[in-house]
């Protein structure tokens, strides 16, 4: 048995615990040495600079489809290009949408309003007030960081309503608002010592009428330290009005409890890691877990319907199913529109849509007739405040996969025609590119997909230069995506592009997630290892040209398997990631994934964490050579403490191996805090892997 897997070590027994000190001089000075290093070494390559303008220009460039977000009568989007780097808050028409240049009315000038108030503002989102959407909560955040500030704003003056107004404000915090009625809110936010939890999300919710001082709004309720977050959700469609309260036990748990008129609450039977959506009279409940409330069995996986009142009454209630996973087929989301519910379901990890519509107390289904296979999402359109609205049985309809550009298309329940609204332009020759799903087995046996991007003229010679990317946590799949980026300074020169769907991911359902965590968490490893000698053996690549890349959970999935299969690799990149994971419940957000990777302050849980934790298992270079690492993070990322690569790039330099580091000073979990920002680190990211796989 290893030293680390002997003992719990003491987590504060670290030569490199200096460097957690995130604005520290001392550790922003050891990041910027190293950063200089770094780019020194990587803008040596011919490419450099054509790459990262290439990339800009596709960042910047105009023929993206706007992500729009729907309010009454108006598409609201968010829109950075070479002139608004920070963005507009702009909006626009269904009928405006609809022609090939729209006449965007501008709501906020995100760069204009930061050089008004000196302030490195990034958009963080809006909560607005329906059904006339006038007011909204502005969230603005400092560098890209998960804390923002949070204030009112007027959509028809175009102003922020100032506090001595009555206008809503609340300091920098992660916090939580939602509306109670036009002049309330709940509130949940940092109020000072014991108002957040230990994962530093809101332990307590207020509710502030307008024109009061926050201190003095009243509490409504509460959680534990202990636990990640309270959350309130407030339903006020007309005649079923609701509020439920829940608080977050862990990351996948959550208590909900019914608001009564009295203002008392009423426990939710439901089982806690079920997720709850209401629908006028009805409930939909999707199932992370078997559960039996009766007679009746529904497996993990399933979306269940059945009476709201029923349900919130603690009585019985006739549950039916919508969907019910089988071995390749899971429910990656549902939305629902005047009368349907439209079920996202993905089959091998492609895109199908179902309807279901409800006559009575029967279900009827009809499976859509879509483009396939590939990734694909339908997002209703129907406002339920809106007493009459013309986009009742409306959708979005959005289609991609790694050689087709997305598209955008407005659907209608009960059809398969629809109308093309938008497509984004190819920007590279697909031409002789080809997909290919193929499957690993893995240590146990399991049958592990995994795509293939083959760029032009590419044969199985064993000599391409491969990336393979993976994830592999918290139920998020990786599907089908278009990337320009890819495009140009990856495939047109001839690299091969291999996405995993590694266990712990979310591409066959609650189950293929849960297979891999906690004391399982290595059935990831496991599987990523094996995708990677299943390309080494069918001469895809071989291990002088194939790197690995991931961020986050990814980041932790390519330094454990970096460590543990060395000779496998030539390259690692490895964003914004958790690596220390003796103390990675003590940073940041980080005791809100104990639940995904285990508590490493009990013995017979650091006894499995400690086997895969990348920063306590780094061995001398004169005991084994591992691959050349860069890692990429970002001083503004209150998610994932950066501490985690610094840390972990000091040990492996320490220790003799090579690591190239950059930090961004800006950019949040993201890296980046707008284009250019995003368009240099990806290009020092591709330059590296030139460096490291080029044939």
């Amino acid at each position: 048995m290893s030293t680390a897997q002997a003992a719990t070590p003491d987590p504060t027994d670290d030569p490199h615990l200096w460097l957690e000190d995130v604005q520290g001089e001392r550790a922003l000075a050891w990041v910027r040495e190293r950063n200089a290093a770094t780019r020194a070494v990587l803008e040596a390559h011919p490419r450099f600079a054509t790459t990262r303008s290439g990339l800009r220009a596709i960042l910047d460039s105009r023929d993206r489809i706007p992500a729009v977000a729907r309010r009454g009568d108006w598409f609201y989007n968010v829109w950075r290009d070479a002139q608004h780097p920070r963005g507009l808050w702009r909006r626009a028409t269904l009928v405006e949408f609809r022609k090939d240049s729209p006449a965007w009315e501008t709501v906020i000038d995100l760069d204009a309003l930061a050089k008004a108030e000196g302030e490195n503002w990034v958009w963080a989102g809006a909560t607005a007030l329906g059904p006339d959407y006038r007011r909204c909560l502005i969230s603005l955040s400092r560098g890209g960081a998960d804390a923002t500030v949070v204030r009112e704003y007027d959509t028809v003056d175009k102003r922020f309503v100032p506090p001595a107004e009555g206008g809503f404000s609340l300091p920098e915090a992660k916090s939580r608002v939602s509306w109670a009625d036009a002049d309330t809110l709940y509130v949940g936010s940092d109020f000072g010592p014991g108002s957040l939890t230990d994962s530093g999300y809101p332990r307590v919710i207020r509710r502030w009428a307008r024109g009061t001082p926050l201190a003095k709004a009243p509490l409504v309720f509460e959680g534990l330290a202990s636990d990640v977050s309270v959350a309130v959700s407030v339903d006020r469609t007309p005649g079923f009005e609701r509020t439920v309260f829940s608080r977050a036990t862990d990351f996948y748990n959550a208590e909900m409890s019914l608001l009564r008129p009295d203002g008392t609450l009423a426990r939710i039977d439901l089982p806690s890691d079920a997720e709850l959506d209401f629908w006028r009279d009805q409930a939909l409940v999707s199932l992370r877990s078997d559960w039996r409330p009766a007679d009746r069995r529904w497996p993990a996986g399933a979306l269940l319907v059945g009476s709201a009142q029923d349900l919130l009454a603690g009585r019985p209630v006739a549950w039916q199913a919508l969907f019910e996973p089988s071995a390749t087929r899971s429910l990656a989301s549902h939305s629902t529109t005047r009368s349907h519910v439209l079920l996202n379901v993905m089959d091998n990890v492609a895109g199908r849509l179902e309807e279901w519509r409800r006559d009575g107390e029967r279900w009827s289904r009809r499976e859509v007739a879509t483009p396939y296979p590939g990734s694909l999402s339908a997002s209703a359109l129907h406002d339920p405040l809106l007493a009459q609205d013309a986009l009742g049985e409306s959708y979005w309809l959005s289609y991609t996969d790694f050689l087709t550009p997305d598209s955008l298309m407005l659907g209608r329940t009960g059809r398969d025609a629809r109308e093309p609204m938008k497509a984004r332009k190819a920007f590279f020759d697909a031409a002789g590119m080809r997909v290919e799903q193929r499957f690993a087995s893995s240590r146990d046996g399991t049958r592990v997909p995994y795509f293939v991007v083959w760029p032009q003229g590419a044969v199985a010679d064993g000599r391409n230069p491969t990336l393979l990317y993976g994830y592999g946590g918290f139920e998020v799949a990786q599907r089908p995506w278009y990337s320009a980026g890819f495009g140009q300074a990856w495939f047109a020169h001839g690299g091969v592009l291999v996405v995993a769907n590694i266990r712990g991911g979310g591409e066959f359902g609650p189950a293929w997630h849960q297979a891999a965590t906690k004391a399982n968490k290595q059935k990831s490893y496991d599987d990523f290892a094996a995708v990677a000698e299943d390309l080494i053996a069918h001469k895809i690549t071989s291990p002088r040209h194939l790197g690995i890349e991931g961020g986050s959970n990814g980041g932790l999935l390519v330094g454990a398997v970096m460590l543990q299969r060395p000779e496998l690799f030539n390259a690692v990149v490895c964003q914004v990631p958790l690596l220390d994971m003796r103390r990675y419940h003590r940073l940041l957000a980080g005791a809100s994934w104990m639940a995904e990777y285990g508590d490493p302050d009990k013995p017979d849980e650091w006894a499995w964490i400690s086997r895969y934790s990348p920063y306590q298992n780094v061995p001398a270079a004169s005991t084994r050579k591992l691959p050349k690492l860069l890692f990429t993070t970002s001083t503004r990322d209150d998610r994932v403490h950066p501490g985690h690569a610094r840390k972990m790039a000091a040990r492996l330099v320490e220790r003799g191996h090579e690591a190239l580091y950059y930090e961004n000073i800006e950019g949040g979990h993201g890296g980046a805090a707008d284009n250019a920002q995003k368009a240099d680190m990806l290009a020092l990211e591709f330059s590296f892997l030139w460096q490291q796989l080029a044939r």
